[in-house]
């Protein structure tokens, strides 16, 4: 990855919407990596410590090792990497096709298919899980908030590559 910011872009990456676009993303990477490493190493026993008998309701799965990889690989670090990547403006090669297709930096794009996975990720919580919590309003928030603040025009125009459609 490499830096290719002019001072311009700088300037505009500190718009109030891409500062909190990119604090939502460190809240979710954080608190996400957290969590998964809670499930994936059973973490955090008493009354925080996921039930096993709620597996029992849960398709396909059969422990919370592949939850809990999925929510701190995808969710926790995949969310750091795209902030970061949105703080710096760092490039990957990689992801470049998404700023041809958009006309925006790879962490636009990324931050809204994070928040349309999350989304479908609370509301498998909601159809599957027995009990409800106050951290599934707050994540759909969070979900929420990730798939729409990069539609704001000041968001796309801080992230514009100058490249495709936008």
């Amino acid at each position: 990855m490499a830096i290719s910011a002019t001072p311009e872009q700088v300037v505009a990456r500190r718009q109030p919407a891409v500062v909190v676009l990119i604090s939502v993303l460190f809240f979710l990477g954080i608190t996400a990596l957290g969590g998964g490493m809670a499930m994936v190493f059973g973490l955090g026993g008493g009354e925080v410590a996921i039930p096993s008998e709620w597996l029992e309701g849960i398709p396909l799965v059969q422990s919370w090792l592949v939850p809990g990889l999925v929510l701190g690989i995808g969710f926790g670090i995949g969310s750091l990497m795209t902030g970061v990547g949105m703080m710096r403006r760092m490039r990957w090669g990689r992801l470049a096709f998404l700023e041809r297709w958009t006309g925006c930096h790879w962490s636009w794009a990324v931050a809204m298919i994070i928040g349309f996975a999350h989304m479908v990720w609370i509301g498998l919580e909601l159809a599957y899980l027995p009990e409800l919590s106050w951290l599934q309003p707050l994540y759909g928030a969070v979900a929420v908030a990730l798939f729409t603040l990069p539609w704001l025009p000041s968001v796309r125009r801080a992230l514009a590559t100058g490249e495709g459609s936008a």
